[in-house]
């Protein structure tokens, strides 16, 4: 039974992916990752505040500026624990590249161009695999147009290609008003690979201290939803790869978004939850489904299900809503 897959250019043993997260920061964990069968791995996050800030005097800036990103951040350690600077990012990748075999993919999270293109650079030659950028922007100001933002990413993509040999993946957020002519635009302009879809903070606010405060939750197997079904509406009318995160928890999920497109399922709250060994738990549950259903290969399944090959493609659209509605119960 082949679980092989490419993504960005890699040969991967299988489709799961250990997302941006927490885990990524111990070379321990991620060796139990790669024992467990993961088959690559994306760094954490190395924020454009850290690129601008490298010293740890900066505490307190750095603490309020952190707790506004999208990595389940109240799993981070204390900033004590551990050396954020990017220096000290760089060098953790060279030691995750010597202590295992499988593909290691380096991260960047930033709302601007910036240092951190030069950063794009530098984390090419500290040897990652392959490069993700995780676009934060959330436009609050009035005078922003949505053209402005779409311009944004697309210089953003179309410089680090410039700066750098090796693939580069765009993390996308769902908000943009034509995801489907946005994904068209991304592709054109150099990108390898869409990870769909970034989960951005959501800030609460505290009655009795009257504060605004973040509130970090963890994904949950409902989260699939959407991103499941744009990468079946993509597929076939990109030729960048499709990944999938957010939502993704059981073999099922991993299944579905294969079908949907994906060429990998990237999961961060699931192992976050239940540790690298569930990695373990997914292959063989994943191995014994496509046994039972006479699958030889992953390829064999992916897009299966796509919009494209779908027997019902409506069912990814507008007219199967009214439909959905009168089934509730």
């Amino acid at each position: 039974m082949d679980l092989t897959t490419d993504y960005l250019g890699l040969h991967l043993k299988n489709p799961l992916v250990a997302s941006a997260s927490p885990l990524s920061r111990q070379v321990d964990r991620v060796r139990e990752l790669e024992d467990a069968g993961i088959g690559a791995v994306v760094m954490f996050s190395l924020f454009e505040e850290e690129i601008r800030h490298e010293s740890l005097a900066l505490h307190h800036y750095l603490e309020h500026g952190t707790r506004s990103f999208a990595e389940a951040l109240d799993y981070f350690p204390d900033h004590e624990d551990y050396d954020v600077g990017p220096d000290a990012y760089l060098e953790h990748l060279r030691q995750l590249k010597e202590a295992v075999a499988i593909p290691i993919i380096g991260s960047l999270n930033g709302t601007s161009m910036g240092g951190w293109i030069e950063y794009a650079s530098r984390i090419e030659e500290a040897g990652a695999d392959a490069l993700e950028l995780n676009i934060y922007y959330i436009p609050t100001e009035i005078t922003t147009t949505s053209q402005d933002v779409e311009q944004l990413y697309l210089d953003i993509l179309r410089e680090v290609k410039r700066h750098v040999n090796i693939p580069v993946a765009v993390k996308l957020s769902p908000y943009f008003s034509a995801m489907a002519h946005m994904a068209q635009q991304l592709d054109w302009n150099g990108a390898d690979a869409l990870v769909l879809f970034n989960r951005f903070y959501q800030p609460d606010i505290d009655l009795e201290t009257l504060r605004v405060f973040p509130h970090v939750l963890l994904s949950t197997p409902q989260a699939l939803r959407l991103p499941l079904r744009w990468i079946a509406i993509l597929y076939g009318q990109v030729s960048a790869d499709l990944a999938a995160t957010s939502g993704i928890h059981s073999h099922e999920d991993v299944l579905k978004v294969l079908m949907a497109g994906a060429k990998v399922a990237m999961m961060a709250s699931a192992l976050l939850k239940k540790g690298p060994g569930h990695v373990k738990q997914l292959l063989h549950q994943i191995r014994g489904w496509m046994e039972e259903h006479e699958y030889e290969s992953v390829r064999q399944m992916q897009g299966s299900m796509s919009q494209r090959h779908c027997a019902n493609p409506t069912a990814f659209e507008r007219a199967n809503y009214l439909k959905a509605l009168s089934t509730y119960i």
